[in-house]
């Protein structure tokens, strides 16, 4: 009888007092409902863009906390100059505040997706696993992550490498409506992914990936401060390059401290496209900076007395000032951005420690 009672108890979800999920909106979050099964137990961050006396309804029975931009400005006062407005680069703010050891990010147009054999896909499952196991960034494993279940190391692979390195960022796919950049949408308005691969793979070390921060999760104490953003939409020349200015950084910080990205699954379904036309006008600039801002991240080098995230992200705001600001006077302005983001990441995070260290003498 016990043996019965027990096998019907559901397992506890993976991480369940570790992970906070962030969720950018400007709309009401009936989405929510598709992905209660999986995101019911875990707390939920949202970060309101636009209109702060819009109501956002959230689902019922969801343990969740949300921010607008008034609490933005009153938590940051002036360093809040540093969180975009009307622009979905201020879910930054929710890694920021959160006070959990993993992030898991998502766009409120990203629903739960089925497998070839039709089963739903417990994305947030797959990335704990994808974080919780090692990468393999000095060596390419030709058998894909050679920590799941299934497959190994290959013949050739140093052995001296197979304990791997920590992962501190898992990215996920999407089905149906692919990433595309505007002039790509506007070739292929039709075109949908309709390919299932069921693959994981480490990028490798001094490679540089497209980022996206529609189905995103990332070891907050290993890389954190790294994932900033960046300036983009109100009063901004350029959007839509957010999740990606975050990877180039977080890529470069993570190759020098020796640390794991992972790409490939879990997969969402990407329900809507956004306008192409729209997209162009917020990317139009980003398109030719691109070429320069590029090489600039494949050849930027961090000193190795940069030994923790933000010294490594202090000392790219330096380079991105000292070379990208004769690209554009915006690098100048993002570069002082970056640091303010650094100085109010400690200084919130420095608070919460110490809230943390009093409640545990208490």
């Amino acid at each position: 009888m016990a043996s019965a009672e027990a096998s019907s108890i559901a397992p506890t979800p993976l991480l369940k007092d570790e992970l906070d999920i962030v969720i950018p909106t400007i709309r009401n979050l009936d989405f929510l409902e598709m992905w209660r099964p999986f995101f019911q137990p875990y707390h939920l961050i949202i970060v309101q863009d636009g209109d702060p006396s819009k109501v956002i309804k959230v689902p019922e029975g969801f343990d969740y906390e949300l921010y607008n931009r008034n609490d933005i400005n009153r938590i940051l006062g002036p360093k809040a100059s540093c969180i975009s407005f009307k622009d979905s680069a201020c879910r930054c703010f929710g890694y920021m505040v959160s006070k959990k050891k993993y992030i898991y990010t998502i766009d409120d147009d990203c629903f739960v997706a089925k497998d070839p054999s039709g089963k739903s896909i417990n994305a947030l499952e797959q990335h704990i696993k994808n974080l919780l196991c090692p990468s393999t960034p000095h060596f390419f494993n030709t058998l894909y992550d050679p920590y799941r279940e299934g497959a190994d190391f290959v013949r050739g692979y140093p052995f001296s490498l197979r304990e791997g390195a920590k992962t501190a960022v898992s990215h996920g796919l999407w089905l149906n409506i692919p990433d595309y950049d505007a002039p790509t949408q506007l070739v292929k308005p039709r075109e949908r992914n309709t390919r299932y691969v069921d693959m994981v793979l480490t990028i490798p070390k001094g490679t540089l990936f497209p980022m996206c921060g529609m189905n995103l999760a990332f070891d907050r104490e290993l890389i954190g401060p790294a994932m900033y953003f960046g300036l983009m939409g109100d009063g901004q020349p350029i959007g839509r390059y957010d999740d990606m200015w975050a990877g180039w950084c977080v890529k470069v910080i993570c190759d020098h401290l020796g640390l794991g990205v992972k790409t490939g699954l879990p997969y969402i379904w990407h329900s809507k496209a956004s306008n192409p036309f729209v997209n162009l006008k917020k990317e139009y600039k980003g398109i030719f900076w691109q070429e320069e801002i590029i090489p600039f991240f494949q050849s930027a080098v961090l000193p190795k007395e940069c030994t923790s995230v933000q010294q490594c992200y202090l000392e790219l705001s330096k380079q991105v000032k000292e070379k990208l600001s004769k690209v554009d006077p915006y690098f100048d302005k993002l570069a002082d951005a970056m640091v303010t983001w650094i100085d109010a990441w400690d200084e919130l995070n420095a608070e919460a420690a110490s809230a943390k260290l009093s409640n545990g003498k208490a």
